[in-house]
């Protein structure tokens, strides 16, 4: 919650729910590992390499967005951002195979001022496949979180796309 004005507000959030005819395991893979992560995060026209992971409460995840796509690059290039752009995600709470919570600097955006956006990952087993919502926070204005939004959207189609292959579990 933040003030403004004299009063409390809470910051508005973004939820998306996806079913996923998968393994459980298989979808906690995909979140919690190097491998898993390259495999499907990030919209399209962007990729990422992973820098460092370390999964536990107040632990973090390193990487890099590239932008790859012509169109992405040319949107990157004309808004006078970097097409390569190093990310930082802090881990708060971590369930094996229930939930993730992290906040992602935001500290890209020209001219604002690097904030944090908090996400929540939950997972449930059912029984057409696993149930997932990603509850994250809105961004510091009403077009960056559009972008946002499709962002996620592309990404978690990125993910369906992944989890419809045959795929071997990475060894821990």
């Amino acid at each position: 919650m933040s003030e403004a004005k004299g009063k409390l507000t809470e910051r508005r959030t973004l939820t998306l729910e996806r079913t996923y005819d998968a393994d459980l395991e298989d979808v906690w893979d995909l979140w919690t590992t190097a491998e898993g992560l390259e495999s499907w995060w990030g919209p399209d026209g962007f990729r990422i390499e992973v820098r460092s992971l370390d999964l536990r409460p107040g632990g973090q995840l390193l990487y890099a967005m590239i932008a790859d796509g012509p169109q992405q690059v040319a949107f990157m290039k004309n808004a006078g951002m970097p097409l390569v752009q190093e990310c930082l995600i802090t881990y708060r709470e971590i369930v094996p195979r229930t939930r993730l919570a992290y906040v992602h600097l935001t500290d890209f955006v020209p001219g604002v001022a690097p904030y944090d956006v908090g996400t929540v990952v939950e997972l449930v087993e059912a029984s057409d496949g696993v149930r997932m919502r990603v509850t994250l926070d809105a961004m510091h204005d009403v077009e960056w979180t559009r972008r946002a939004a499709m962002g996620w959207e592309m990404q978690l189609g990125k993910l369906a796309q992944v989890l419809a292959k045959p795929r071997t579990r990475p060894h821990a």
